[in-house]
């Protein structure tokens, strides 16, 4: 029951490249980010060396919702505030893009839905209406429902439609990342933990590890913190209820439906906030339980429970991720901190780093600047 259910029957042995002698460039995680990366690299002509501890795709990347969402963490309108119109703006672009391609990248391991977003009281349906009249004055499409349909009507008010979202099989996605990360002549060596980058010879290390840093740099430490999420899956409902992923309480709730009729649900962090900030990868009773009683909301019953898992994601201060060369660290560069966003981010990040790397900066990686750890 500890398992994911994305991990389970889809491991498939990956072809193996082996690089002589040290690597240009050596990545630290085989996550969405890690192959993005190192697959950009690769196709720029760098040799590349991909680190993993466990299997491809079995940290974060296999351990989430499913979601693939356009933005980041923080809400447009708030973004606006933060950021200024034009970072905003850029950001929301950039992760436009990056699902994008991501959809060409994943054929069927990503289907593109829409995505709901549901205010639990009436102050989160103002906070909604205010996100949705900030995209639409930007040109971003966006849905307001004032009426829901059942089993949503009665216990929410309202809610956003974001029409290009969509719903992802993560580990499909990612496994099938690093295949053409392989073709493009990556080496991949899963299995192999990277404790200290003292380990690693090459020009350039590329930390992409999300929230599961712990140790190799103090400042990405102090920067990002392990954040647990737990979710569980039933067996299939006996008939359709939610055509699209959907996001709650400010985010602190979230299920979809798959396409066999089963509920893949998760959340309630906020039970228990203390206890969720950890890096412990293990399900707790208390927010479990509370998963459970969402389940009996929305659909009435608690239908059997066929998993239940928890996976860490890095979460940062400012709702950003890290991403660039770090301070004080000359080859050393960092992607990761996605605060719940990693799936569509990751993929932009990676890609990002990669263009810095091969000399080609976007001016893009100025908004996730690790440099702005040491201005704090």
């Amino acid at each position: 029951m500890g398992a994911s259910y994305w991990l389970e029957g889809h491991e498939r042995p990956l072809p193996r490249n082996r690089l002589a002698g040290d690597p240009d460039v050596a990545v630290v995680g085989g996550g969405v980010t890690g192959c993005a990366c190192a697959r950009a690299l690769a196709q720029g002509g760098l040799r590349v060396r991909l680190y993993e501890a466990r299997d491809i795709a079995s940290g974060a990347s296999g351990r989430n919702g499913g979601f693939a969402l356009r933005g980041g963490a923080m809400p447009y309108d708030r973004a606006r505030r933060t950021l200024g119109a034009a970072r905003a703006k850029a950001l929301w672009r950039l992760s436009e893009e990056a699902l994008d391609r991501l959809g060409e990248l994943a054929g069927d391991a990503l289907r593109r839905t829409g995505s709901l977003r549901l205010a639990a009281d009436v102050e989160e349906q103002a906070d909604l209406r205010a996100e949705a009249a900030a995209l639409a004055a930007d040109g971003f499409e966006v849905e307001v429902l004032d009426e829901l349909d059942e089993p949503l009507r009665g216990l929410f008010h309202g809610g956003l439609v974001h029409p290009r979202d969509g719903s992802l099989h993560p580990v499909r996605w990612v496994g099938g990342l690093a295949l053409l990360a392989v073709e493009a002549g990556v080496e991949l060596c899963e299995h192999r933990r990277v404790e200290t980058l003292a380990e690693l010879r090459a020009e350039h290390v590329v930390i992409a590890t999300d929230g599961y840093t712990r140790g190799l740099v103090p400042e990405l430490d102090a920067a990002v913190r392990p954040t647990r999420g737990q979710v569980l899956v039933t067996e299939p409902l006996p008939r359709r209820l939610f055509e699209r992923p959907h996001y709650a309480r400010r985010g602190f709730d979230y299920w979809q439906q798959l396409p066999d009729g089963r509920l893949v649900i998760g959340g309630q962090r906020d039970a228990s906030f203390d206890a969720e900030w950890t890096a412990e990868e293990s399900t707790t009773s208390l927010v479990q339980d509370r998963i459970e009683g969402l389940v009996r909301l929305l659909v009435g019953t608690v239908p059997r429970i066929t998993h239940r898992w928890a996976g860490i994601f890095g979460s940062t201060a400012d709702l950003l991720p890290l991403a660039g060369l770090l301070p004080g660290r000359p080859g050393v560069w960092a992607a990761c901190g996605y605060s719940g966003h990693g799936n569509v981010l990751g993929l932009a990040c990676g890609e990002l780093v990669a263009g810095a790397i091969l000399g080609r900066p976007d001016p893009l990686l100025e908004l996730f600047d690790p440099g702005r750890l040491s201005d704090d």
